[in-house]
């Protein structure tokens, strides 16, 4: 089969090469020129994808996998299209289209009968039958669900371990109709594999929803409940500070129950999808007050780790702070709406010095990102803002000037911390 992959990004490059390792020939189109020449070149463009460096290799050097910056050629030679174009919402929750259109449009005009098109991208629900088969039409001249076929199958993996989660959960999928949804079955059962799962109540594989809306509902909504179990966390991790309890030991205890599950608390959750997803749910529905709630107890919680700080340590006006990782989530190079802006915002409002620190940063790439780095600056507090496993092992002895330090995701030794007063969200 011939695949077009639209948008190589962290999700797309691993879809692709994933079906190209199954014997499809595969073209992966991006607007990066740089992008393509690596991919190209089997070099992978960014890093911490397990496996991907080795697999891009093999299926580029078998001929199973090329790139090209033009999109509408590679829809044209193409009998699926799999699309994987980042879609943001404002700080209002109002979603930009604008890269997503750019793409729907340039693959429209490669668009011929017969062909599959599958956006992966998560949605408000109601895009795929309202924006994109209107839009496919336009371009295309061909009727969608009749001369070609829609699905809405949303992405269900995290960066870092793409090609292991694509065959732990079930793929789903949605279609504008029914044939085209059949068709959607037959395709991604040709392209993935998937691990024996007898805890699901069906066996694992490709599930089709029935509709386009359905698909998009679902990804929506398990990321939501995500949030939103996430900010309840929260709120029990703030209450249990206020009464002196370890809130983790609370949690725990709950969890043995089977209906039962509560994420651990933390400064915020970044990256695409729970910051993002969730304000995409509530631009659908504007009454959904749990979900705008939940969304304001995350967005607060770097605020709050600097109010413990300074409530631990005093005034904070004129103190050099290190600030520990930049990434939105441990072992993964990302800064996407991650806690750690916020954390500096707040830290310059109480009159620090802030300074960040990263693993898997240079100071030169935090600065890119509007990040102060850190060069061995005095620093009398510390915040640890991502759980990168390389924290666990961290101390007193590697930031001798620190007296307090505020762990916001509770990753630190505390015997490693001696004559320090280590406060850590949720006791």
């Amino acid at each position: 089969m011939n695949i077009c992959v639209v948008a190589l990004g962290k999700i797309g490059l691993p879809l692709a090469v994933q079906f190209a390792a199954k014997g499809h020939r595969v073209v992966g189109a991006d607007v990066s020129e740089r992008v393509v020449e690596l991919v190209n070149d089997g070099a992978v463009p960014f890093p911490g994808e397990a496996d991907l460096d080795v697999r891009l290799k093999e299926v580029v050097a078998a001929g199973l996998l090329s790139a090209t910056t033009d999109t509408t050629a590679a829809v044209a030679g193409a009998e699926a299209v799999v699309v994987v174009v980042p879609l943001f919402v404002d700080a209002d929750g109002v979603p930009d289209f604008g890269w997503m259109d750019d793409a729907t449009r340039a693959i429209a005009a490669g668009l011929k009968p017969g062909t599959l098109v599958s956006y992966e991208t998560t949605l408000p629900v109601g895009t795929t039958r309202g924006r994109w088969a209107p839009m496919l039409a336009e371009g295309s001249g061909l009727t969608a669900g009749t001369d070609f076929h829609l699905v809405f199958s949303p992405e269900r993996v995290l960066t870092g371990r793409v090609f292991a989660d694509l065959r732990r959960y079930p793929k789903l999928v949605g279609g504008l109709d029914e044939a085209s949804g059949e068709h959607g079955v037959r395709f991604y059962e040709a392209v993935l594999d998937f691990d024996e799962r007898p805890d699901l109540t069906r066996p694992n594989g490709v599930w089709d929803l029935g509709s386009a809306e359905a698909s998009e509902l679902a990804k929506l909504a398990e990321t939501t409940y995500r949030d939103v179990n996430i900010g309840l966390a929260n709120q029990f991790a703030r209450f249990a500070d206020t009464v002196g309890v370890d809130v983790m030991k609370v949690i725990e205890a709950c969890n043995t129950q089977p209906y039962s599950h509560i994420h651990s608390p933390g400064i915020a959750v970044g990256g695409h999808c729970i910051p993002v997803y969730p304000r995409m749910y509530l631009w659908n529905d504007p009454t959904a007050t749990v979900v705008r709630s939940a969304r304001e107890a995350n967005v607060a919680m770097p605020e709050y780790a600097v109010d413990l700080l300074a409530a631990a340590y005093g005034d904070l006006t004129g103190v050099g702070v290190l600030v520990l990782g930049a990434a939105y989530r441990g072992g993964v190079k990302e800064t996407a709406f991650s806690g750690v802006f916020p954390t500096v915002q707040a830290l310059h409002r109480r009159g620090a010095k802030p300074y960040v620190s990263d693993p898997m940063y240079t100071n030169e790439e935090l600065v890119a990102h509007g990040l102060p780095g850190y060069h061995g600056e005095p620093v009398s507090a510390a915040v640890v803002q991502a759980d990168h496993a390389e924290y666990r092992t961290l101390g007193s002895a590697d930031l001798p000037g620190v007296t307090v330090l505020v762990d916001g995701r509770r990753v630190t030794e505390p015997s490693r911390w001696p004559n320090v007063r280590r406060v850590v969200i949720g006791g």
